[in-house]
């Protein structure tokens, strides 16, 4: 069994403690910070949309997916390596269904500002 407690205030944090004092050995406790909102991953695919639909990058129109993996390889300054028949390359990738909420507010400000450089129109 699965549990997840958000810390927002002292009772989820008591229940919490409780969770880990009850739980059999050997199963794993992994605190860590709250991953994206469901309003940032919505906003941040009416972002992509927008530009996928009005910029043109380097002769070819990419889609929302091909975006996001533009952005996440800037902001993580993520690298590439030849494709397995050599016929391209692959980003070694970053998903950003495991960004934080504040990893989530730097990609947007940076898909928001690569917009404006490029003159698109954003809906939001």
């Amino acid at each position: 069994m699965s549990q997840v407690f958000y810390l927002n205030h002292q009772i989820a944090r008591d229940n919490a403690i409780n969770a880990v004092r009850d739980a059999p050995l050997g199963y794993v406790v992994e605190v860590k910070q709250k991953t994206r909102s469901v309003p940032q991953n919505s906003r941040m695919w009416a972002i992509l949309a927008d530009i996928s639909k009005q910029v043109e990058w380097h002769g070819r129109k990419l889609s929302e997916e091909e975006w996001k993996i533009v952005f996440t390889a800037a902001l993580k300054r993520q690298t590439a390596v030849p494709n397995i028949d050599g016929t391209g390359f692959v980003v070694l990738g970053y998903q950003t269904k495991k960004m934080t909420t504040d990893e989530m507010n730097e990609l947007q400000e940076l898909m928001s500002a690569f917009a404006v450089e490029h003159n698109v129109t954003l809906k939001e």
